[in-house]
């Protein structure tokens, strides 16, 4: 008989999370840690990755580490996935979650009309790039194992358009902002990206999927909160911890017939 409460049990599994200290990053990794894994935060910033895996082992007893790592730097993915390998045994989950940050907002925002190359490839570095970096190296050692399961953070934006109308007189952070064509095409990516990804290491034991984010309430004005839940059949925003739930069902052997799949946790929101 099949014992349904523990097939979502993490325990004893090691579980890597890209850009854990983000809006999302930080839920994802305590949701992890929450259900038995022992969680690797990985993050540009080694010193606050690493305070806060000391405050992820306190929280459950499960061991947590924290690690800085540049997900678009070859050498360093490498480096990193070869070192948890040796002082953890191996890797049983990859949430490829990191994406780009920018100090220079203007041009993270600037209109598609006069958007800088430049500034569209150091966006594609981390939120594409990054990701077949990381699954590339993940997956060469889950390959070695026999198996595992990968999760990519992805938006709504790479499967559906943005609407202009949720940004008249919207605000993230006190400035105005838009959805950047990059975000949405490094996005796009990202959920083809999976679908080959699953079909191709399907064999060896790997499952890969999609986790598509509605939007998140995480600094936006009144405005933008407003205008976006007019779009949303249930009427709101998410909370980061919203996510968890999804998370926690595609990295655990509840989801163990489910690959290159794309779970979108919207609100509704794609549905019309």
């Amino acid at each position: 008989m099949n014992d349904f409460k523990s097939i979502f049990s993490l325990d004893g599994k090691v579980a890597i999370v890209t850009g854990g200290l983000g809006i999302l990053g930080r839920h994802f990794c305590k949701g992890l840690a929450d259900h038995g894994a022992t969680v690797v935060v990985l993050d540009i910033d080694a010193e606050a990755s690493e305070a806060f895996a000391r405050d992820l082992t306190a929280r459950t007893s499960n061991p947590a580490v924290g690690l800085r790592c540049d997900v678009s730097d070859p050498a360093d993915v490498a480096a990193v996935v070869a070192g948890i390998v040796d002082e953890l045994g191996g890797i049983d989950i990859l949430h490829n979650n990191a994406v780009s940050k920018t100090d220079d907002l203007s041009a993270l925002f600037e209109p598609t009309e006069s958007y800088a190359l430049q500034q569209w490839r150091n966006v594609m570095a981390v939120g594409l790039d990054g990701m077949f970096l990381v699954a590339q190296a993940v997956g060469k050692q889950m390959i070695q194992q026999g198996g595992g399961s990968i999760i990519q953070t992805a938006s709504i934006y790479g499967i559906v358009g943005p609407d202009p109308r949720i940004y008249k007189g919207s605000e993230y952070l006190g400035r105005e902002i838009n959805t950047p064509a990059v975000y949405a095409a490094a996005k796009g990516g990202v959920v083809s990206l999976t679908r080959y990804l699953a079909t191709m290491w399907a064999e060896h034991g790997i499952r890969v999927n999609t986790l598509t984010p509605g939007g998140v309430e995480s600094g936006q004005n009144e405005t933008f909160s407003k205008n976006y839940s007019a779009r949303v059949p249930m009427g709101r925003m998410a909370e980061a911890s919203e996510m968890v739930g999804a998370l926690v069902y595609l990295a655990s052997s509840a989801s163990s017939y489910v690959t290159g799949q794309n779970i979108v946790v919207d609100g509704g929101l794609t549905a019309w």
